[in-house]
């Protein structure tokens, strides 16, 4: 499979380039490849800046911004966050309030049957809690398993991530968007990942707000993405690419189907436009 050919609209001066990590940025591993680390620096040496725009708390990528030397402000939590990594401090945070995140759940569990929750907590030091039965997506992503859910509303969270023995994800983010209404906002963020954050608050809002910090226009980035948590990202900026390996859903709204994460899908693009 080859990249798509670049739409005769798309500019070819991109001053931002906002990246997802699970299943975009991102390989099996948690690595990113030589050739895409290169192709990001050549990016940069032609003024774009590079910004992830990730489901994951500020907590699970720490390491990997150090590893990336990655400066400026990084979106986590599905949007909630906006974090500066240089100075360790969060810039931006939006709460999921515990009692709706509470209710949601119970809306999904009255149509769904029984399902298994965890949550990030808010803040730089939040900790990832899991109830009983709840299984990891990411095995490699710490977390603190708790007795019962009550436990998981102790200290403020930012999202709550659910799964269900039997529904498949696409089935069970349906069920979520119509069960919970404007108690939160529904995403499917990955395989085995549905998600409440707080309404109106996505990865198209976390952008905004760092782009803002940045002094930069949304529509003249370029971003990357697997999953439906991308769409509202997509809707955002002015290029939209989807991976080889993401979700129909996505790629139907991409402006743009590259090769996969695990074939240098970003670096592939990246090349063509900053070559």
């Amino acid at each position: 499979m080859h990249s798509s050919p670049a739409p005769a609209h798309v500019r070819v001066a991109h001053t931002l380039v906002a990246t997802d990590l699970d299943g975009t940025l991102l390989l099996p591993d948690d690595s990113v490849s030589p050739r895409t680390h290169a192709a990001l620096r050549r990016a940069a040496s032609a003024g774009a800046r590079h910004m992830i725009v990730t489901g994951r708390a500020v907590p699970g990528i720490r390491t990997l911004l150090a590893e990336l030397d990655y400066r400026g402000p990084v979106v986590c939590g599905q949007g909630t966050q906006v974090y500066d990594p240089e100075s360790a401090r969060m810039l931006r945070s939006v709460p999921l309030d515990r009692e709706l995140a509470d209710m949601a759940l119970g809306k999904i569990e009255a149509e769904a049957g029984p399902v298994f929750a965890a949550v990030d907590q808010d803040g730089p030091a939040g900790l990832t809690l899991i109830e009983p039965g709840y299984r990891m997506p990411h095995p490699t992503l710490p977390a603190q398993r708790v007795g019962r859910r009550d436990d998981l509303w102790a200290e403020p969270v930012i999202k709550v991530m659910v799964r269900h023995p039997d529904l498949t994800d696409d089935e069970l983010a349906a069920l979520g968007r119509a069960a919970v209404g404007d108690l939160a906002t529904v995403t499917m963020a990955g395989p085995g990942t549905v998600e409440l954050a707080p309404y109106g608050v996505h990865k198209g809002t976390g952008l905004a707000v760092a782009a803002e910090l940045l002094d930069l226009d949304p529509a003249d980035a370029i971003a990357f993405g697997d999953m439906p948590n991308d769409l509202p990202m997509f809707g955002l900026v002015g290029h939209g690419v989807a991976m080889g390996n993401a979700h129909p859903e996505l790629k139907a709204a991409a402006d743009e189907v590259t090769l996969s994460h695990t074939e240098d899908g970003i670096a592939v693009v990246l090349e063509r436009l900053f070559g």
